[in-house]
């Protein structure tokens, strides 16, 4: 009876260590911190949107003047060119499919006396409009670009004692290719090389020794930097983030 009486009382003590040491652990401030919510992941860069820009580079190229009374020169021409673009790309995945059109003034000049007969040219201005089509990597942009171009150029015919002069429109095409890095979502800067063939066009000098019609075909290339600034118009939205 003695020893039931003894344990008894031992659980009773064990018992009420424990709770008391359960009740005395809850009462002490927590040590865990505030849950850490990490921040979303900032959108994917997008090539897509409405930009306008400035670029600047050099021409150089050749006109070939056909004579129907014999051998005429073929001269080359060479300047500086400057001037705007604006334009449009859609991205597709990694893809980037965009319209642009630029204006340009150029500085191209030539000169060659032939036979006793002075030819001259110079290069006024010069628009194209052109599809794009490249592939992203983030933001480096390699693109190709190809379409229509015009160009008003300035012909002149000397022999010494009278001279004819013409300002004529020719319109041709242009291809070339280039590479664009987009410094931050609105700023990018660009190379470009382009070819252009402004087809053939007809002189008809009246004052001038020449008295009959002169044919000249005129070609360029130009190598040219640039800058954009694009507006984000129609840019796909920003992923949807859920909170928690």
């Amino acid at each position: 009876m003695l020893r039931k009486i003894i344990a008894t009382t031992a659980l009773t003590a064990i018992s009420s260590v424990i709770l008391g040491s359960v009740a005395i652990a809850a009462d002490l401030p927590s040590t865990k911190g505030p849950p850490v919510y990490a921040p979303p992941p900032p959108p994917a860069f997008s090539w897509s949107g409405v930009y306008i820009g400035g670029q600047v580079g050099y021409d150089w190229g050749t006109a070939s003047f056909a004579d129907p009374l014999g051998p005429a020169p073929r001269l080359n021409q060479s300047g500086v060119i400057g001037g705007a673009h604006i334009g449009y790309n859609y991205q597709v995945s990694q893809f980037v499919f965009g319209l642009e059109g630029d204006v340009n003034g150029a500085s191209t000049r030539a000169g060659n006396t032939f036979n006793g007969l002075a030819y001259g040219l110079h290069e006024n201005e010069d628009f194209s409009i052109r599809g794009r089509i490249g592939y992203a990597f983030d933001r480096i942009l390699v693109y190709a670009t190809g379409g229509g171009a015009y160009g008003n150029f300035h012909t002149s015919y000397n022999d010494g004692v009278a001279f004819d002069s013409f300002n004529n429109g020719h319109f041709g095409w242009t291809v070339g290719g280039g590479i664009e890095y987009a410094i931050d979502n609105n700023w990018s800067v660009r190379a470009e090389y382009r070819y252009t063939d402004y087809g053939s066009q007809t002189d008809s000098p009246v004052f001038s020794d020449f008295g009959r019609p002169i044919d000249r075909h005129i070609r360029d290339n130009r190598v040219q930097a640039g800058f954009s600034y694009k507006f984000d118009m129609f840019a796909p939205p920003a992923p949807i983030v859920s909170k928690y």
